[in-house]
């Protein structure tokens, strides 16, 4: 299935990195200085991976739905913006097994590229702080592209950046988003089943393996 892989598209937040902490907090720091409620931390997990302004929308309005005025949706931008410039890495951790797993990947030659949904200003200081910024050929985050996961758009700007044809890339993410994203471009999707799918088993989106950590993946490539 894997055999004409020739690289590796990861996506971030609940594939690489478990970046809800600091986005939690960054929430929070912009509902205090509108007057707002501060959110939990399992809310907020419930709201992420389908960019920044819809999470800002959803915690606005404290529902998946995301419904709120244009005028406060921004004013609100960028205070989050501004607090989370603040809060990219004072939590966020890598899950077990990315470092080894890309280390694996890298060592075989095979080029690596990080396809977030995340603006690429952000992307790229928490790749770096967190120490894998190295691994990466490219970095395309959402503000790179037209239309954003499940959109094809990134992929094959990606694939562009690598030299490659985007059917020959593999698709490595956690959420309905990725394997959308993977299917519309014609590539096959590798999930995680521990990331930000809003509750749901990623299983279920029927991506073409499921593997417990990222350092499992060299095994289905190498």
């Amino acid at each position: 299935m894997f055999e004409k892989v020739t690289a590796v598209f990861f996506d971030l937040d609940g594939t690489l990195v478990d970046s809800v902490p600091d986005l939690a907090a960054a929430v929070n720091v912009m509902l205090r200085q509108l007057g707002l409620p501060a959110r939990d931390e399992s809310q907020v997990r419930t709201w992420v991976g389908n960019g920044m302004n819809n999470l800002i929308r959803r915690a606005l309005a404290n529902d998946m739905a995301g419904e709120v005025e244009p005028a406060l949706f921004a004013r609100a931008r960028p205070l989050y913006k501004a607090a989370y410039a603040d809060h990219i890495s004072v939590y966020s951790a890598l899950y077990p097994g990315v470092q080894e797993g890309l280390a694996a990947l890298a060592a075989t030659g095979l080029p690596l590229a990080c396809v977030t949904n995340k603006a690429a200003e952000f992307a790229l200081p928490l790749l770096e702080r967190l120490g894998i910024d190295h691994f990466f050929a490219t970095v395309v985050g959402g503000e790179c592209i037209p239309n954003p996961k499940p959109a094809p758009d990134a992929l094959r700007l990606c694939a562009e950046r690598l030299g490659i044809a985007v059917e020959n890339g593999l698709m490595v993410g956690d959420s309905l988003n990725d394997v959308g994203a993977a299917r519309n471009a014609g590539c096959p999707v590798v999930c995680v089943p521990y990331g930000y799918n809003h509750g749901q088993d990623i299983r279920d989106a029927q991506p073409d393996a499921v593997i417990e950590s990222i350092a499992d993946l060299p095994a289905l490539l190498i």
